[in-house]
């Protein structure tokens, strides 16, 4: 995963990039709006962190720009505390989620994680696991075709299991998803929510497609086991 940190404070930048370089992500960082959106046009990237309060290039410009040249990337901005226009302006011109200044390293990394489940970005907005289909513009599931109706960790724990269906995810990244980081990992908040979801798939579905692998963790099968 290819992430582009763009802050002009250097000290934090350095500090961002360099924390999630430990968590094995490939990261760039640029320093003004400038440099970053010429960085944006000529190479890949899979996630955009962005302050707002750029030289150059201002962040909700070069965030209006990089919507129309780079759809596909995710964006986390980072507005400052103070700032709610900037908040709803980012999120107004397409960023994916934010985070206010001043944050800890371990909630940006749990975003960041959260972020990342999503990066495949379909072009076409259903995606579709059986008899369950995943509306990426709406934000929205149904199951045989009857809306469902979802808690947002209920739905936060079902998108990964919809678009990586083809892979086992732990308790632990779901707790992630869920923004649960400083829970203990042996909690039994994914339990809990996963038990609520089973229980809303079984009344429209009637059957479970959650499969379980103890000491793996859950995957969403495509249909009823036999």
């Amino acid at each position: 995963m290819r992430i582009l940190v763009v802050e002009d404070e250097e000290l934090l930048c350095n500090g961002i990039a360099e924390d999630l370089e430990l968590e094995k992500y490939t990261v760039e960082r640029c320093y003004d709006g400038n440099s970053a959106y010429s960085l944006l046009l000529e190479e890949r990237f899979d996630l955009l962190i962005l302050d707002l309060n750029l030289p150059g290039m201002d962040g909700l410009d070069l965030l209006r720009a990089i919507r129309t040249e780079r759809p596909e990337i995710r964006v986390l901005i980072l507005p400052a505390r103070a700032e709610l226009s900037d908040r709803v302006a980012g999120l107004d011109l397409g960023a994916d989620d934010y985070l206010v200044k001043p944050f800890a390293l371990e909630e940006l990394e749990a975003r960041v994680r959260s972020l990342l489940w999503r990066e495949f970005v379909s072009r076409d907005t259903q995606v579709t696991v059986g008899k369950i289909s995943l509306d990426t513009l709406s934000r929205s599931f149904s199951a045989a075709g009857q809306p469902l109706e979802l808690t947002p960790r209920e739905f936060a724990i079902l998108e990964p299991l919809t678009l990586h269906q083809d892979r086992w995810i732990s308790q632990e990244e779901l707790m992630d998803c869920v923004l649960e980081s400083s829970a203990n990992p042996f909690s039994n908040v994914v339990r809990m929510h996963i038990s609520s979801l089973r229980k809303k798939l079984r009344e429209c579905l009637g059957y479970d497609p959650i499969q379980t692998k103890v000491g793996t963790g859950y995957r969403l099968a495509g249909k009823e086991a036999s």
